[in-house]
């Protein structure tokens, strides 16, 4: 099966382009991680935390962000960017108009894209919050959290709260 073909990944892909973003040129950070392997190139180790996060962005094929504790507030926001919206992420200035992201009162955060340098996981962090994108009727949360328990079990260097 062709990446593209897959329910999850054109699912994906639909939402993108129904939200007026390009998915060929803003590709979710899980097709991103499934492109590189299907071209044989290993991820690197980040961070624990961060190398559990991409085994679960990969095992459901949905993008999936690690934010560090307290890098954020609550209540955390899922909404479209705005003309004019930028994020200093982790690929550079990213544009967030017509994207979908996560923000608190501090200002967006996260995408599905990439995430913000002020959420970055760093190498003292010792506790984060995992966000998977679960667009309805796509993957289901208790999947998700079933997902996640099965990779924790492998590599318990983390738990579940």
């Amino acid at each position: 099966v062709q990446l593209g073909e897959d329910a999850v990944v054109a699912a994906l892909r639909r939402l993108f382009k129904a939200a007026g973003t390009d998915p060929g040129r803003y590709r979710p950070s899980s097709e991103a991680l499934l492109r590189r392997l299907l071209k044989g190139e290993e991820l690197p180790s980040i961070h624990p935390l961060v190398d559990l996060n991409n085994q679960l962005s990969i095992e459901l094929k949905l993008p999936a962000c690690v934010a560090r504790e307290g890098s954020f507030v609550f209540p955390v926001t899922l909404r479209a960017g705005r003309p004019g919206e930028v994020l200093d992420s982790m690929r550079g200035v990213l544009d967030l108009a017509a994207k979908p992201l996560l923000e608190d009162g501090e200002g967006p955060f996260g995408t599905p894209i990439t995430d913000a340098h002020r959420v970055k996981v760093l190498p003292g962090t010792t506790a984060a919050w995992m966000v998977a994108y679960l667009p309805a009727g796509v993957v289901d949360a208790a999947r998700s959290r079933a997902v996640l328990g099965e990779i924790l079990a492998e590599a318990p260097v983390a738990r579940l709260a």
